[in-house]
């Protein structure tokens, strides 16, 4: 039977009074109770890893019991629709330019809300690139909720499979960083270009070769974005609730 715990839409919609906090099945909400990822869309380029948010909601379908429409959503960040979104998602193939202050003021009310945000180095870059430009913008959005390295103990690597590592694309950082609003991690950002492991050409194949550790780097990296979208799903209960008897099986 699916768990039906609450949800961080649900707590998106209570809290920007966009609807009523409903405590029954999410297909009350039609088409936009399935997840769906939503696409941050900035003045970079913002588009370089779509193929890989549509993989990640299908291997999420595929994967476990929630409802998913495997598409991906681009919204500007100034845009209301986002709150409609529990996963939000920023990447970049390089650096981009300063986000506006509606833009700021917005993604701030998102997150501050119950949004989540995995912001993803598509460059792989470190100090300039996305990098830089992430790191500006993240201390804008949030200037007293600094990224901080996320321990291996955290929730995320074991919302849905059991992970002790964070790899993508490339492995040029062993671990996530995060930014918390109260306890909760409201955005989390990886280095590694996790959505280039997930990104599929028109003809199925991978659109890029996964380093250093090839086809079962992939597949963490598949499962590591599975457990993020389980975990913008979920508020931070489910440390010991959700998946519980999989969890105790796999510990077995």
């Amino acid at each position: 039977m699916p768990v039906r715990p609450l949800s961080r839409r649900h707590l998106l919609f209570g809290s920007a009074a966009l609807v009523p906090l409903l405590a029954g099945r999410a297909s009350a909400f039609g088409e936009k109770s399935r997840f769906i990822p939503a696409v941050a869309r900035h003045g970079g380029r913002w588009d370089a890893r779509l193929s890989g948010l549509r993989r990640i909601s299908w291997e999420v379908q595929r994967r476990t019991s929630v409802e998913v429409l495997p598409d991906a959503r681009p919204f500007a960040l100034s845009s209301p629709e986002i709150f409609e979104y529990p996963f939000l998602y920023l990447g970049a193939d390089g650096g981009f330019p300063p986000f506006s202050t509606a833009e700021v003021e917005n993604l701030r009310r998102y997150l501050t809300f119950g949004g989540f945000l995995l912001a993803d180095a598509n460059d792989g870059s470190d100090g300039d690139g996305f990098d830089a430009s992430f790191r500006r913008e993240i201390a804008r959005v949030l200037p007293r909720s600094p990224l901080t390295p996320v321990p291996s103990t955290h929730v995320v690597f074991k919302s849905f499979f059991l992970l002790d590592s964070a790899p993508g694309r490339v492995l040029n950082k062993p671990q996530l960083e995060a930014a918390s609003v109260g306890k909760r991690a409201a955005v989390m950002y990886s280095q590694n270009d996790l959505a280039g492991a997930w990104s599929r050409g028109e003809l199925g194949d991978y659109e890029f070769d996964v380093t250093p550790g090839g086809e079962p780097q992939r597949e963490l990296a598949v499962r590591l974005g599975i457990n993020l979208c389980m975990y913008a799903l979920c508020l931070d209960y489910k440390d010991d609730a959700v998946h519980l008897p999989l969890i105790l099986n796999k510990r077995r």
